[in-house]
């Protein structure tokens, strides 16, 4: 069987499409995970979602931009540690699609599966057992540390599985030790380049096989799209988030 890993779309449709048509091309890929923080960011909030929700094959888990713009549209306690977004992510409430609501809120913060006889968990980042109840105002998710086999394998030792798919922090991340395959694919919708990572999992009752993916596509429409739309921070996310200062 084999899996496609996304994370970290954060509201880039030309990304979404770019990695979906090559998934598609494929004809081999049963199932795609997306590990959290579908939208934010990027402004393509409503196409993204499209995309996701409109296919049967694509399961995924809420990040913490998820849960903090539906904080917002529900009128709930928006965390502190997210100030200096709030502006941005008032934005991207207010132009949401009322009708993915109930689906993004019915999206898990973990997902659990046994494939092929490997036990494989899914989250947007580590989060204590303690805290998985625990609403995005009282920040769940664990602070990020810097990606190596020590600090991953020491951030997830309460948690047991063969694989352990995540996304939140937006480099590439792919260690392995004697129990455990820790893997993120890199933010698909927030590159430096004209890419758009994913990753490729062959799971047999004998090995897990990782492939790092990257799919090309022309982002000059959607960096222009954020003048544009008037999108909130834009300067600061372009700078950041995308390596330019295109307008």
């Amino acid at each position: 069987m084999k899996i496609a890993v996304l994370t970290d779309i954060h509201g880039n449709a030309p990304a979404l499409k770019a990695a979906l048509a090559e998934i598609d091309a494929r004809n081999d890929i049963e199932h795609i995970y997306c590990t959290g923080d579908m939208i934010g960011i990027g402004p393509d909030t409503n196409e993204v979602l499209s995309l996701l929700f409109s296919r049967n094959d694509v399961s995924m888990v809420t990040g913490n931009h998820d849960e903090a713009i539906l904080s917002l549209i529900e009128e709930k306690e928006y965390p502190t540690s997210h100030h200096g977004t709030k502006e941005h992510h008032l934005w991207i409430a207010k132009h949401l699609d009322r009708s993915y609501i109930p689906m993004l809120k019915k999206s898990p913060i973990i997902i659990q599966k046994n494939i092929e006889g490997h036990s494989i968990l899914m989250t947007h980042y580590h989060i204590q057992h303690s805290k998985l109840s625990d609403p995005i105002c009282l920040d769940p998710f664990s602070k990020i540390v810097e990606p190596s086999l020590h600090h991953i394998a020491s951030l997830f030792k309460d948690y047991e599985a063969r694989l352990i798919l995540f996304g939140h922090h937006h480099p590439v991340h792919y260690f392995k030790n004697e129990r455990t395959i820790y893997l993120n694919p890199g933010s698909l919708g927030c590159s430096h380049q004209e890419t758009a990572p994913y990753a490729i999992v062959e799971i047999t009752p004998d090995e897990l096989k990782i492939d790092l993916q990257e799919a090309v596509y022309d982002k000059t429409s959607f960096i222009a799209s954020y003048e544009r739309l008037k999108v909130p921070d834009r300067d600061f996310i372009l700078k950041v988030f995308h390596g330019t200062d295109w307008k």
